[in-house]
């Protein structure tokens, strides 16, 4: 009766244990500060039209803050540098809130903000450690890579 006793105990603290670990969320989407209330990976359905040169890129934006602190800036039209050849940036002179989490692989057409200032879009994929907020993505990014060439490229964004 002893061991029956000590072997149920020792399942049922082993099943609670188990059932404690999954809280159902995938670990690569919570953001860096711990806020899991910020939701950073619906996209609104809410739309940005992004024209570089006579291109021009339609995206639709996700739903957090720091798309709401950046719809406030628009329209913008801004100088980005070219980093590592996969993507632009552009440094802005005052914070946007931010909800980063590690993304893992990046998509062309990805529109983020690296820390609480640096706004990347991404002209090429690849896998990454870095953590960002998610803000957009371009719906469809035939022509994005020849539009933003090599070098600084000049982007207007704007509401659509």
């Amino acid at each position: 009766m002893k061991h029956l006793l000590t072997s149920l105990i020792l399942f049922a603290s082993l099943t609670l244990g188990m059932a404690s670990c999954d809280k159902g969320n995938d670990p690569t989407l919570i953001p860096e500060n711990g806020d899991s209330n910020v939701t950073i990976t619906n996209p609104t359905g809410s739309k940005m039209k992004i024209t570089i040169g006579s291109a021009i890129f339609t995206a639709t934006l996700y739903d957090n803050p720091s798309v709401n602190a950046f719809k406030t800036r628009l329209p913008l039209t801004i100088n980005m540098e070219d980093l590592n050849a996969n993507e632009k940036f552009y440094y802005f002179s005052s914070n946007l809130p931010t909800s980063a989490a590690v993304e893992g692989n990046i998509h062309v057409g990805d529109l983020m903000l690296y820390g609480n200032n640096c706004l990347v879009l991404f002209y090429k994929g690849f896998n990454t450690s870095y953590t960002y907020t998610r803000l957009g993505k371009i719906d469809d990014v035939a022509g994005l890579v020849p539009a933003l060439g090599s070098g600084n490229s000049t982007i207007k964004f704007e509401n659509n």
